[in-house]
């Protein structure tokens, strides 16, 4: 080929190749900048019952491996407290994003009172039914309102076509399998049996050597990869709120045997304090009413007596076997939000929806407004936001707000709430509330870094209680007589979450 002819075609070669990178480097630009302006997901996941029991929350003798993995890629919240230590009522106050006002909102019947049946636009308004307003295709499965598939009927009947929150969801899904319906699910047993159809006529732990389908949670876990997959296909660009509600470690201490065998019940820590609190007052308890529903326990807890150490490490070894349980099924979920690539662009949010007492105070449950009832588990994880554990305290109705406030969503819906994502981005922010307030047993508690302050509408005294976090942190010992002064100082604060309530 002649020298010239060589020169012409060198030249635009050469130009022809330049342009072509500078496309390539144009369409890779424009693809990361259209990837970081997509809106985020949304992975909701609540935990029935709950307490900080996992390696997370320094319990160094529970087999909860993936939750504690999470935990290291999130905004860990040590102190979070719901405001209700009852299911439906602590629920209605993350879904509505206010702290109860009446006593109607201390039922676990609030959703399906104040939500189901009534037109939309009438307050109030769960953070779902913002999500879905702005775009966000949103699947419900389990237990996300206080009925266990969403549905509002009562334990024995049919399930019913009336959705607890009827404008929240797109899709809202349950597998009952061998259980029939939610209710039945909910209070399932290995074989297909469950504590309503029997009467109450079981006992409230089973340790049976199946699959993890062999119990419901195994089943939610399954339905909630399938539906992840199916939301992976759809159109891009329509971001989604997907929320997962698993039934365990609620009664009854139901679990593949396999999670019974991480421990050695011998090995189980009993309660550090199983006693009345020192000048308190047994109305500030509850005689653990719904554990001994279960009427084939070997013994009946009471605010009169303990149970034997034998059987209390029993209840706990079938507690921390159902929390092993769950924690395996949030682990396919998570495993499987990573393998198809979501997880770069969700936010995770793992919620307990209370505390429970495992023979604290001699306890056996929930339903006390004491830092057991009260204090639970609340991780989020959001792929642009450096892991961190924040010791401030934060309240179930933050949650609400710091959604919106991730998802971009604004809103004038009146919350009681503040968002935390400060808090995500600093942990040591110095003007955060850190207070949380609880309600139930007609009384409102106060808790703040070094006290809990309880004032209770009720005849029996003594009508407050004030505990020391600081060198008491298993409330044995109420103070508030010979610390009038802190009561003093503190009281300003408690009002600011009277709400009226019990007026």
């Amino acid at each position: 080929m002649p020298a010239k002819l060589r020169k012409l075609n060198f030249l635009p070669y050469e130009l022809i190749k330049q342009n072509v990178l500078l496309g390539l480097i144009m369409l890779l630009t424009l693809s990361c900048q259209e990837k970081k302006d997509l809106p985020m997901n949304v992975l909701f996941i609540a935990i029935d019952d709950l307490r900080p029991e996992l390696g997370a929350y320094g319990k160094d003798y529970v087999h909860s491996p993936n939750l504690d993995k999470l935990a290291g890629q999130s905004s860990l919240f040590k102190n979070h407290y719901v405001t209700v230590p009852t299911c439906g009522a602590s629920r209605y106050s993350l879904l509505t994003g206010q702290l109860p006002k009446n006593k109607g909102d201390l039922s676990n019947q609030a959703a399906a009172n104040k939500i189901a049946g009534k037109p939309e636009g009438e307050l109030p308004e769960s953070f779902v039914h913002q999500l879905k307003r702005n775009g966000y295709y949103t699947v419900g499965i389990g237990k996300i309102s206080h009925h266990p598939d969403g549905y509002v009927y009562g334990y024995m009947d049919p399930k019913s076509n009336q959705l607890e929150l009827p404008h929240s969801w797109d899709e809202m899904l349950l597998d009952a399998g061998k259980w029939g319906t939610g209710h039945n699910a909910f209070f399932g047993y290995a074989d297909g049996s469950n504590r309503n159809g029997m009467n109450k006529q079981v006992k409230p732990y089973e340790s049976a050597a199946v699959e993890d389908e062999g119990y419901p949670d195994g089943l939610t876990a399954n339905l909630a990869i399938k539906k992840l997959k199916e939301l992976k296909s759809k159109k891009d660009g329509e971001p989604f709120f997907l929320g997962v509600g698993f039934f365990k470690p609620h009664l009854p201490f139901t679990a593949p045997k396999k999670y019974w065998d991480l421990y050695k019940e011998e090995d189980i820590p009993l309660a550090p304090f199983a006693a009345i609190p020192e000048n308190s007052s047994k109305a500030s308890l509850l005689e653990s009413g719904e554990l001994n529903q279960y009427a084939l326990g070997e013994e009946k807890a009471g605010l009169d007596h303990k149970v034997s150490d034998a059987y209390a490490r029993k209840l706990r070894h079938g507690y921390l076997a159902a929390v092993s349980y769950v924690d395996a099924q949030v682990g396919k979920v998570l495993n499987e939000l990573e393998r198809l690539g979501l997880d770069e662009n969700t936010v995770v949010v793992v919620w307990g929806d209370h505390g429970w007492h495992l023979g604290d105070q001699l306890v056996w449950g929930k339903h006390t407004i004491f830092e057991n009832g009260l204090k639970s588990v609340l991780m989020v994880k959001h792929p642009k936001v450096e892991a961190q554990e924040i010791e401030k305290i934060v309240s179930t109705v933050d949650i609400y707000p710091t959604l919106m406030d991730l998802m971009r969503v604004k809103t004038d819906y009146p919350l009681d709430g503040k968002s935390m994502v400060p808090l995500m981005e600093n942990p040591d922010w110095e003007e955060w509330r850190n207070t949380a307030y609880g309600y139930f047993r007609n009384g409102i508690s106060l808790r703040t870094p070094e006290y809990r302050l309880s004032k209770y509408y009720r005849d029996q005294e003594p009508k407050i209680e004030l505990y020391d976090h600081k060198n008491d942190p298993n409330e044995t010992v109420n103070i508030a007589e010979q610390n009038s002064d802190i009561v003093e100082q503190l009281m300003p604060l408690w009002e600011q979450g009277n709400t009226g309530i019990y007026e």
